[in-house]
């Protein structure tokens, strides 16, 4: 468990289909990133308004402001412990993401399982982008309002011209970013950290000096709740995992800023400093500005782009603007892009780098039709968030077995990078137990999405999906142990091949 000893960005002797210079071991000389950074840099991807959208979309669920805090507050408590032990061989052999999982699922089988991360960046790699096209149109309708008057694209795109440009142009921006290269996302996240903390706090600050009373604010959550009928408890467990599965891409590809790391404890202090603190408190200023604006305008306004773009103030609008941009854009590339280019990358290293990687991110990030994703609220969490935080703990639960329990914190990083290596190309046993981790939260999901309806007699099967993330990463970890021991120690053909 020794820290690996080469500053060779390289592997010597790795075959060429494997690897290329952005999927290679980090040497020691470049991992420069301190406490402050991985502490910013989760401060730069919560800051932003799909956390802002979630509180407020836990209270029109049915539960009240504390109860929406606190299971945000646990919530994030809980994808903290996968984050750091998936983070913790990322610093120790400099490995990104998609090279880490070639350990568990093969050197070849990690190419698909990698596409299931690399699918979800794309997907939120859309809605970001179309978050922060839609903070720049509100800007530019400041000065140019005519624009809400260009021609419109039909009701399939359901937008105008001016909105779709603003969007290409955000997006655009952010794989100008990526095309420099990580340490460009470095300063990024570092750059923004203070400046979205501080508009979050004048956010904060304008909704309590318009009403005047910070118990007024909380007391007016009740307008905007949905029905509590049912209890805190119904709405708790389904409301976790929708939370666990916000952050549950990360807790997979953290390796991908991990193997950056100065040491181990700068990457756990900083993420243990930056995660929790900031979504609780940045959701706790959706729920409070949420509250505010029923009080100020006569409604909810639970979009914070809609709600700024009603101030009169010239100057105020331009900022806020400025910096729902800064925000969408910081979260944007660290959350998603980063993670779904490495693992594109891995398809085919030897043919594409992190920079195509980056593009063909984006290309499929617009094909998903994020707008369309981010539309309904209620379908936000349960269909969004919670399917896929179901296939991803599957994953991470077999990522930790195999590291921390199969193999003892122990890589042999040079086979990582080879086809006949001691990895092989398939581990039968990791796609079993994904596959059969699935199994049973799959009839829940068939109804959540309206292809059976389990109302009547499935109830149990309903209620099992409201567990999702906790019961794919169980089982996924107790099946892959099993069937690697029985490999080991059966006379049959073993299952990794």
């Amino acid at each position: 468990m020794t820290e690996p000893k080469s500053n060779a960005r390289s592997i010597s002797g790795g075959d060429a289909s494997l690897t290329n210079l952005d999927l290679a071991p980090v040497p020691l000389a470049e991992r420069i990133w301190t406490r402050w950074n991985f502490a910013s840099l989760w401060i730069g991807m919560a800051v932003c308004v799909p956390t802002y959208m979630l509180a407020s979309s836990l209270i029109e669920g049915g539960m009240n402001w504390w109860q929406a805090t606190l299971t945000i507050l646990l919530g994030n408590l809980i994808v903290l412990i996968p984050m750091i032990l998936n983070g913790i061989p990322g610093a120790r052999y400099g490995i990104p993401f998609p090279v880490l999982l070639r350990a568990s699922f093969g050197t070849r089988g990690a190419v698909f399982a990698g596409l299931l991360r690399a699918l979800v960046g794309c997907g939120w790699f859309g809605i970001q982008s179309w978050i922060g096209g839609s903070a720049l149109y509100h800007l530019l309708l400041v000065p140019m309002p005519e624009l809400q008057q260009t021609p419109y694209l039909g009701d399939f795109i359901g937008f105008n011209l001016a909105e779709g440009l603003c969007f290409l142009a955000f997006w655009g921006l952010n794989i100008w970013v990526i095309w420099k290269g990580m340490d460009l996302v470095r300063r990024v996240e570092s750059w923004a950290a203070p400046v979205l903390l501080a508009a979050g706090l004048l956010l904060f600050g304008w909704a309590w000096m318009e009403v005047g009373s910070f118990q007024k604010v909380l007391d007016a959550s009740k307008h905007i709740q949905g029905d509590s009928s049912q209890g805190f408890g119904t709405h708790f467990w389904p409301s976790l995992t929708a939370i666990v599965g916000f952050w549950a891409t990360l807790s997979l590809n953290i390796p991908d800023f991990t193997r950056y790391a100065r040491s181990q404890r700068a990457h756990i202090e900083g993420q243990t400093i930056g995660l929790p603190a900031t979504m609780v408190a940045f959701s706790f200023i959706g729920i409070f500005v949420t509250s505010a604006t029923v009080l100020i305008y006569g409604e909810d306004i639970w979009n914070p782009i809609d709600l700024l773009a009603r101030f009169d103030t010239l100057w105020v609008v331009v900022l806020s603007m400025v910096i729902l941009s800064v925000a969408t854009l910081s979260t944007n590339i660290a959350a998603n892009i980063v993670a779904a280019a490495n693992d594109i990358s891995n398809v085919a290293p030897d043919r594409i780098g992190f920079r195509m990687g980056g593009l063909i991110t984006g290309i499929i990030g617009i094909l998903m039709c994020p707008w369309k994703l981010i539309a309904d609220p209620q379908g936000y969490i349960f269909l969004w968030l919670i399917a896929y935080s179901s296939l991803l703990g599957a994953v991470g639960g077999i990522m930790i077995a195999d590291f921390f329990i199969q193999r003892k914190g122990v890589l042999q990083t040079k086979d990582l990078f080879l086809e006949c290596g001691i990895y092989k190309r398939w581990n039968g046993a990791a796609w079993w137990a994904l596959g059969i981790s699935l199994l049973p939260v799959l009839p829940g999901f068939f109804h959540q999405v309206g292809l059976f309806d389990l109302s009547e007699r499935g109830h149990f099967w309903v209620s099992l999906y409201d567990y999702a993330w906790f019961i794919t990463l169980s089982i996924s970890m107790v099946v892959y142990l099993g069937l690697s021991n029985l490999s080991k120690q059966s006379s049959l053909p073993e299952l990794t091949t």
